[in-house]
């Protein structure tokens, strides 16, 4: 299928979806917002995805937001003649949308893993706060661009970064608009790991998402599910949630195939995720 804005492929169980419009700094225009939650959804309900690794092409991963988003009539879509009530209500409407597309990674059965090259700004830090991981070139830096245009970044930073690095350092941050070295993030465990360039981040990143795709995905996406409801609630609420989960999930063929094929020495042979069907499919 083809994107106007990202390109994507799959290889054993990893599938790897490019941000493809680097002579633009693959600023995230109108067609972004739809075919990212689509492409995700794509790879995550058909099962034979393991991982995803979500990188960009040319210069600089993502200057965010492009301006055409803002277009016809703003961001609520309305003219000048509808009731400023419903102007504004429109907007909210269109705001969660654009929020929805992110959320989308953490919905996602499978891993998302962000690998970022250069300039991560605006609407990007935003994007990559909601993948699993982060990896980064060295040259790489982030930047809560917002700020420094007179906005509030409203599309997920400012909820899921306070969840990542200590919430001091978000606000120096987000109230400064400067920008994060890749060296500092890492050093707050933003990023997991810096490369020392764009060969060696995809090269990297590739391998950690294949050793992912060689685990039973049932067990990945229950630590994913896991871990993004501990995120969001108690103690006391995430232990119930895993009971909950392990009364139904956990069932015996994966585990007994991982001590099979220790015991005969081979990698493991795991099943896929059933394909998700969505309404009458």
């Amino acid at each position: 299928m083809a994107y106007q804005c990202f390109e994507v492929d799959e290889t054993g169980g990893v599938a790897h979806v490019r941000l493809a419009r680097p002579d633009e700094l693959n600023t995230m225009v109108p067609a972004f917002w739809r075919e990212l939650p689509e492409i995700i959804g794509r790879l995550s309900d058909a099962g034979s995805t393991r991982a995803i690794v979500l990188s960009s092409t040319g210069k600089h991963f993502s200057a965010g937001m492009d301006l055409s988003v803002f277009g016809g009539g703003g961001p609520g879509g309305a003219g000048d003649d509808v009731e400023v009530g419903r102007v504004r209500a429109n907007l909210r409407l269109n705001v969660l949308h654009l929020q929805d597309s992110f959320t989308a990674l953490e919905r996602a059965r499978v891993p998302v893993l962000a690998a970022v090259q250069g300039g991560c700004i605006g609407g990007a830090v935003d994007m990559i706060c909601a993948a699993d991981m982060r990896y980064a070139t060295a040259d790489a830096f982030f930047c809560i661009q917002e700020t420094n245009i007179g906005m509030t970044a409203d599309v997920g930073t400012l909820q899921r970064l306070p969840k990542l690095i200590p919430e001091g350092v978000v606000r120096e941050y987000a109230y400064t608009g400067r920008r994060m070295t890749a060296a500092r993030a890492q050093e707050l465990g933003f990023v997991n790991a810096v490369y020392d360039d764009h060969a060696a981040l995809l090269a990297g990143v590739t391998e950690i998402a294949h050793e992912i795709a060689s685990k039973s995905p049932l067990a990945v996406w229950g630590c994913k599910e896991m871990i993004n409801y501990a995120r969001d609630h108690s103690v006391a609420d995430g232990l119930n949630h895993i009971a909950t989960w392990q009364t139904g999930m956990f069932q015996p063929p994966d585990m007994i195939e991982a001590f099979t094929a220790k015991a005969e020495r081979r990698d493991a042979r795991y099943a896929d995720l059933p394909p998700v069907r969505r309404g009458l499919e």
